[in-house]
């Protein structure tokens, strides 16, 4: 379907919607650097509260059954040649009932959801809190801390300490696979997208409808220096958690994640 330049805005077309820790920020920066993409909201670390950026997780939103979308959609400046608008919130595979919110928004959105290695994923996302003076246990107490409220509040959620649950995709991907078809949604390998930027980069430019660009800068996004690395004992307990669960999304997207499996 041709598409003509936007001077306007009725609705997102597309939202990179997972996962947090999985390249979400640097596929961002890929993305606008495309003359003909214009993103709803910037991604720099102190714009996380934007009002545009966590609205089919915002549960007080919801609640109070204020669902106005003119909020996704005023103030965007539109770059001159733009086709399309998206957007970046990473939380929204995991957080539930985002995806059946973002159905009845638009049937019709694209998806872009980058998978990591979920022990690597995990071992990130502490790192981050740990940095942030947002988690005072070490990794793997915050592990059992976290395995411990999951039990006493089954089917609970978690934005700060959800280093294992964010992990289990199978679910996640399952659920986005009920509000919408396969061909809305494009999954990424994080590993892939770090080994081939330009190829993985080029393949979401096309499935969004747009043509590739023939150059992309290049850079790391969001980098946290780590104090330390993963340990063998860290890598094999989680591992054992996940094990299961990886051999499910590997059939179900049929994947190849041996490299996740290396311990």
């Amino acid at each position: 379907m041709s598409q003509s330049t936007r001077d306007r805005i009725e609705r997102l077309d597309f939202i990179i919607a997972g996962t947090q820790k999985g390249g979400t920020s640097a596929l961002h920066y890929h993305l606008d650097q495309h003359p003909n993409i214009t993103f709803a909201h910037p991604e720099e670390a102190h714009m996380i509260d934007h009002p545009r950026r966590h609205f089919f997780d915002d549960e007080k939103r919801y609640a109070a059954g204020d669902v106005n979308y003119d909020i996704l959609h005023e103030g965007i400046k539109l770059k001159p040649k733009s086709l399309i608008i998206g957007s970046c919130t990473p939380i929204y595979t995991y957080w539930k009932p985002a995806m059946k919110r973002i159905r009845d928004y638009h049937p019709g959105i694209k998806l872009i959801i980058l998978l990591r290695n979920p022990i690597d994923r995990a071992f990130s996302q502490w790192n981050m809190n740990w940095d942030r003076q947002r988690e005072p246990l070490g990794f793997l107490e915050a592990v059992a801390a976290e395995m411990k409220e999951r039990e006493e509040s089954p089917g609970s959620q978690s934005r700060r300490r959800s280093y294992v649950d964010r992990g289990f995709y199978f679910e996640q991907i399952e659920r986005v696979f009920r509000c919408f078809p396969r061909e809305q949604v494009h999954v990424i390998k994080f590993e892939e997208f770090r080994q081939r930027t330009v190829n993985v980069v080029g393949d979401v430019f096309r499935f969004l409808g747009v043509k590739p660009l023939g150059r992309i800068k290049n850079r790391e996004q969001n980098l946290i220096p780590y104090e330390r690395e993963i340990t063998p004992e860290e890598r094999q307990h989680l591992y054992a958690l996940y094990k299961e669960e990886v051999a499910r999304l590997e059939q179900l997207l049929g994947w190849d994640c041996s490299d996740w499996k290396a311990i």
